[in-house]
């Protein structure tokens, strides 16, 4: 069965989900892009929202229980802050704040890369909404990609609650995602969540498919010292340290798609502030052709 078939498959399950379900191909998993979101304890929506206040329902979620709320935030770091940022259903015991890599660096904050909940010593952002606002000192985080799946989902791909797999999406742009945790519960429906980011490199988009890969499936069992010999002698001497890049807009998009350390542009071209911030966080210097 092609792939788009797969995801045409995957697409119509996912825009069904009241309806009978139907059997997936062998080792497939739907993913869902989950973009910037906040979850609040309940003390902290009577802060922002007013007291009393309880979130109302905008949409539901593909996980039974949960949803998306009408009410929307804003985030603040040291840096910048970010507008509409949806609040998820219902409340939590603590109030989390989930961005992806290219959000923390408008921010200017460095969120660490946790499974969601696991937010003891995760970094600090202020909320602010229509009523007040919220510092919290913890509960920012960059979520590591996770499977929903029940207990019989468990079964039949053959792994265990918080077992780490590798789940390979082809496309326009194949790839191949490491260390995706499982997370079993007889409330969950079977989805792999990844954020904006990782959707990004891969081109995927919702109703995309992946197909999950245990460790002891890999294909390749290559000896680590033939792997390094390859390495070395395939690797040319006099690979090129420099890209002449000659569009007048540089992105951070851009940045972080050249490989090469140092970036040369044209007199005139236009640099925006997130592709600096992506070129230091890489290790990469912008300097204008002479």
């Amino acid at each position: 069965m092609n792939q788009q078939l797969i995801e045409q498959i995957v697409g119509e399950i996912l825009g069904q989900l009241g309806k009978a379900p139907v059997q997936l191909p062998e080792r497939a998993v739907p993913i869902a892009v989950s973009a910037r979101h906040v979850h609040l304890q309940p003390e902290h929506v009577e802060v922002l929202f007013g007291t009393g206040y309880e979130l109302t329902q905008r949409s539901e979620l593909s996980q039974p229980g949960q949803f998306a709320a009408n009410e929307t935030v804003m985030i603040a770091g040291p840096k910048s802050s970010i507008e509409r940022v949806r609040i998820l259903g219902p409340v939590r015991k603590a109030t989390q704040v989930e961005v992806s890599f290219t959000d923390a660096m408008k921010l200017g904050v460095k969120p660490p890369l946790r499974e969601s909940g696991n937010i003891e010593g995760s970094a600090p952002i202020t909320l602010i909404g229509p009523k007040g606002s919220v510092h919290i000192n913890q509960g920012l985080i960059i979520a590591q990609a996770h499977i929903h799946m029940a207990p019989t989902d468990a079964t039949r791909f053959g792994v265990e609650d918080g077992e780490y797999v590798t789940v390979e999406a082809d496309g326009m742009r194949s790839i191949s995602f490491r260390n995706v945790r499982i997370r079993v519960n007889e409330r969950y429906r079977l989805e792999m969540h990844i954020d904006t980011d990782e959707a990004n490199a891969g081109f995927i988009s919702q109703g995309s498919i992946g197909r999950l890969v245990k460790s002891d499936d890999a294909k390749e069992t290559v000896p680590v010292q033939t792997m390094m010999k390859t390495v070395t002698t395939t690797t040319p001497v006099n690979a090129p340290v420099t890209f002449e890049f000659t569009k007048k807009l540089l992105s951070a998009e851009d940045v972080s798609e050249i490989s090469e350390k140092e970036i040369v542009i044209n007199k005139g071209t236009i640099v925006t502030a997130l592709a600096r911030d992506t070129a230091r966080e890489l290790g990469k210097t912008i300097s204008s052709r002479k």
